[in-house]
This record gives C-alpha cells, sequence and structure tokens, in this order.
C-alpha cells in the first residue's frame, strides 16, 4: 500500500483547497462537482444529516448566502493509495466556535469525489 505518496497528498490537497473557494464563494456547481454523484454519499453537517447525492444537492441550492467566510486554520490530508484519501481541516469564524471538517476522497472515472463529509462545532 502507498501511503502518503507527496503527488497523491499534492492532488487532494488542491482539491479540498478548491472545495473550500467553492463553499466560501457559494459557487455551488463547483461543489456539486465534488460529491460523488450517488445514492451513497454521505454529508453529516452541522444540523444536518444528508444521505445520497440528491439531497446533499437540494441543501446546497437552499443554503443561506451569507457568512459563508472562514479561516481555515490548518489541514491535513492523508493518502491510502492513488484513488483513496481523508482530509481533515479546522476552521474559524469570528465569534462563534471552532469549526471541523472531514472528507472521504476516492478517485473515481479519474477524478477526486467526496464519498463521506462530516462537518461539526467544537463546543465553546
Amino acid at each position: 500500500m502507498q501511503i502518503n505518496e507527496p503527488e497523491i497528498v499534492a492532488e487532494v490537497t488542491q482539491q479540498v483547497m478548491r472545495y473550500e473557494q467553492a463553499l466560501v464563494n457559494n459557487e455551488i456547481a463547483v461543489l456539486n462537482e465534488l460529491f460523488w454523484h450517488s445514492a451513497h454519499t454521505v454529508r453529516l453537517g452541522a444540523s444536518e444529516n444528508l444521505f445520497g447525492y440528491d439531497a446533499i444537492a437540494q441543501f446546497r441550492s437552499h443554503r443561506p448566502t451569507k457568512g459563508l467566510q472562514r479561516t481555515v486554520e490548518k489541514v491535513t490530508v492523508s493518502t491510502f493509495s492513488e484513488q483513496l484519501a481523508c482530509a481533515h481541516v479546522i476552521f474559524s469564524r469570528p465569534g462563534q466556535p471552532l469549526g471541523r471538517q472531514s472528507q472521504t476522497w476516492v478517485k473515481i472515472d479519474q477524478q477526486w469525489r467526496i464519498v463521506s463529509a462530516h462537518v461539526s462545532t467544537l463546543k465553546s
């Protein structure tokens, strides 16, 4: 097993940061693109449990567009082959508890896609 090959870590990190840019700029098409288009995709958010790509896309289309800016405090990416990676992001927003996000990325049809995601905050 090839763990943390530098080229693969760089590829996934680039996609994680692309996701981050799309998130804070509310680029829904990019956000939707980066999730696996499958009924098996899961996103557990701070206040929602979304099962399946359609539910995630629906959530994105109705998400508030204000207060999306955040500061990335830390990003870690661990890869476990040329096709599987886990990413973790710690982020902050003024006046809010520290946030954390984890994503499982899989290379499907030569494209990195999020197959599972979780977002939560630390209690202040």
